[in-house]
């Protein structure tokens, strides 16, 4: 991981990527807490992430203009505008006030597709591929590590300030994060315009339906995403059962954190000795059966399957991101990266709207073991489906790790690569 951080540019966009990670976990869960105090309903509060989701439905559209402009003014404005939208918070006091929470969380969703996308292009010019597993490690264990304290901060602000202090905090990190991106220099050239606007639209898809790898990686997650959304509702039960308030989920997410380090510090290791795709079959696997350990009677062993879960979404992160990087073509990165979103945000989209009613007719326990099976079962056909790419990754010793040669990376200065 130490040799990408030696490539001109990469430390100061790590940097600013991080500073706006940091904003995120302060302020996200704040999101649905806030409609929760306001409302005291948990199918309100677990609707705020349906909100979120919905934006992913147009994300073919946002993918070309991606591709269109230059992806590293993308991020840079992106961020700037991604500060704006999160102002109207400001406006928030009472119950009647709920839809502008669920204005942001529409325009936070967003930024969710755009801002990755252009991620993707920025560092598919800026990096040699055998870099790019290094690059998704490093951002996956430290955007993980923030939910060790991220959570607990913003709910701590809320609190004690009130949700108009996280917002402020979420839009300076935002700044900071687009006047870093814009210090950066990345050699891109121009993409090539289909025809039609319509071609550019379903470039991405068309790709993804051609890609055998890509296409059954996404069938087993789609099914586990048809069943994730459902826990954002169910948190709140589950603290209800235990007479916690909301707040309390703060811990709950804080407790993921514990397990994300470790898992965003091993993510890389696991996926070059495995390749992308056993990697990704492995963390459904693994959050599949920490979501089965929080149906434990004891708050404490819930606290350690949500560790556990934590430990499964980094690898999950760095193995998906990791096989649309190096399979995508670079002037089809972003149609590709929000092709994806849209292949995801249907079942999710669904899912968050049925887990806000679930929470409502079932015990949360029966909810979580819906989640746990499903996403078990998304694993293992990942693992079935794609056996020969697996085998063949085994063989090959999973993603390549050899050397980057001196004349193929634009240094940092006073760099070098021992």
């Amino acid at each position: 991981m130490k040799q990408v951080f030696r490539v001109a540019g990469y430390p100061r966009l790590f940097l600013g990527l991080t500073t706006s990670m940091l904003g995120d976990s302060v302020l996200l869960l704040v999101l649905s807490m806030w409609v929760k105090t306001l409302t005291g309903s948990n199918a309100q509060a677990g609707f705020t992430f349906f909100f979120l989701a919905v934006p992913a439905l147009f994300a073919p559209v946002m993918g070309v203009w991606v591709d269109r402009l230059p992806r590293r003014s993308v991020l840079v404005w992106g961020h700037v505008l991604s500060a704006a939208m999160v102002l109207p918070l400001l406006l928030v006091h009472d119950a009647g006030d709920v839809w502008l929470i669920w204005l942001v969380a529409f325009f936070y969703g967003v930024s969710f597709v755009v801002l990755p996308a252009a991620l993707n292009g920025v560092l598919k010019d800026l990096l040699p591929e055998a870099l790019l597993v290094d690059a998704n490690s490093s951002l996956a264990a430290t955007r993980e590590a923030f939910r060790l304290f991220g959570p607990l901060v913003g709910a701590l602000l809320f609190t004690w300030a009130g949700g108009w202090a996280v917002a402020a905090v979420d839009a300076a990190t935002f700044l900071v994060a687009a006047v870093l991106v814009a210090t950066i220099h990345v050699a891109e050239q121009p993409v090539a315009r289909e025809a039609r606007f319509r071609d550019e639209v379903l470039a991405g898809v068309r790709f993804l339906r051609g890609e055998r790898v890509l296409r059954l990686t996404l069938v087993g997650f789609a099914a586990a995403i048809l069943v994730i959304g459902f826990s954002e509702s169910a948190i709140y039960a589950l603290l209800d059962a235990f007479d916690k308030p909301a707040t309390w989920a703060s811990g709950f997410v804080a407790a993921m954190g514990v397990g994300a380090v470790a898992g965003g510090l091993s993510a890389g290791y696991v996926v070059r000795r495995t390749g992308e795709v056993a990697g990704c079959a492995l963390g459904l696997v693994v959050f599949g059966v920490a979501t089965a350990v929080c149906t434990a009677p004891v708050l404490a062993v819930v606290f350690c399957g949500a560790a556990l879960m934590g430990a499964g979404m980094p690898l999950v992160y760095v193995s998906l991101n990791t096989l649309i990087q190096r399979r995508s073509p670079r002037e089809l990165v972003g149609r590709v990266s929000t092709a994806v979103d849209i292949t995801l945000a249907v079942p999710q989209v669904v899912s968050l709207a049925l887990g806000a009613a679930l929470v409502v007719l079932v015990d949360y326990r029966v909810i979580f073991g819906i989640i746990a099976a499903v996403m078990v079962l998304g694993g293992l056909q990942i693992a079935v489906s794609l056996r020969d790419q697996i085998r063949s990754d085994l063989a090959h010793g999973g993603t390549p790790v050899e050397p980057v040669p001196v004349a193929e990376v634009e240094l940092a200065p006073g760099a070098d690569l021992l």
